[in-house]
């Protein structure tokens, strides 16, 4: 039987109702760490102006490795 991977790294997005900590928690879940935090504005045009709606934030996770220390 063979056994499937994990990718060494995944990104995570923090969905539009979620929060950082229900990220976190399921980084963790997964078996990952937080390695890095990507921000981006998110844009809307109304009334001919472009106007930010709001912030998209990402985390890049790193595969924790049970051999080392924490």
């Amino acid at each position: 039987m063979t056994q499937h991977k994990k990718p060494k790294k995944k990104k995570f997005k923090v969905e539009k109702d979620g929060s950082l900590t229900d990220v976190l928690a399921a980084m963790k879940a997964e078996g990952y760490q937080p390695v890095r935090r990507f921000e981006q504005p998110v844009f809307k045009e109304e009334n001919g102006e472009i106007t930010v709606s709001h912030q998209e934030i990402m985390f890049e996770g790193k595969l924790m490795n049970e051999d080392e220390p924490k």
